[in-house]
């Protein structure tokens, strides 16, 4: 007697499996398609950005290996379409390389442009933004407009890791503008920060206090 319940109960479970699977087995098979099909996709799109990532970063130190030959214009040009092609991390890269290059080869005002769009991009990080105001400054600081330049420095030399570099440029605008009370205000507050301020930032801030001193 008990086979028979067995035998029945067994019927039972594969009837009741059989109305499940008419009902919802479609469903089944689709989520484990979908599964499949996403686990698929992952690893494709890991390998995908892995082999960008490869060629930009070819392509980056290809353009590093021209500039490096002397073949300047060469390097701008290629690190220019780097930085419209590849991701976010190698497009500021390039842009800031390029811009180097661009300065370093005299094209000073497209070397300021670039770091003024870099600076003005808010896809990039505050950090390199602020990176970018600071270079564009440094690149413009013979003959830029030293109003507008103690204007864009001042934020940066209050806090930061480019806060000395600013200050140390803020003191030295303040020098040509004949405001030597400034000037060493900023030169102390580099030459007193003995925790945080580059050992060649004090060195420059305590010589340029000296010789204010004379």
């Amino acid at each position: 007697m008990a086979d028979i319940f067995e035998e029945v109960d067994e019927e039972l479970k594969e009837e009741n499996f059989k109305k499940l699977w008419d009902r919802y087995g479609r469903y089944l098979v689709a989520a484990v398609v979908l599964i499949v099909a996403g686990t698929a996709a992952n690893v494709g799109w890991r390998s995908y950005t892995t082999d960008r990532q490869e060629t930009f970063g070819a392509q980056f130190y290809s353009a590093v290996d021209l500039a490096e030959q002397g073949k300047l214009t060469d390097a701008a040009a290629a690190l220019a379409v780097l930085s419209e092609d590849a991701d976010v991390g190698y497009a500021m890269l390039a842009r800031f390389r390029e811009a180097a290059i661009r300065r370093s080869s005299g094209e000073t005002a497209v070397a300021v442009d670039i770091y003024d769009a870099i600076a003005a991009d808010e896809t990039v990080e505050t950090l390199y933004r602020d990176l970018a105001t600071l270079l564009s400054v440094m690149t413009q600081a013979d003959n830029g407009d030293i109003a507008a330049m103690i204007t864009r420095l001042t934020p940066l030399a209050e806090a930061g890791p480019w806060r000395h570099t600013a200050g140390e440029y803020l003191g030295l605008f303040a020098l040509r503008q004949g405001d030597t009370t400034a000037a060493r205000q900023h030169f102390q507050k580099i030459a007193d920060d003995m925790v945080d301020a580059p050992l060649g930032a004090r060195q420059r801030a305590a010589e340029l206090l000296r010789t204010l001193d004379k």
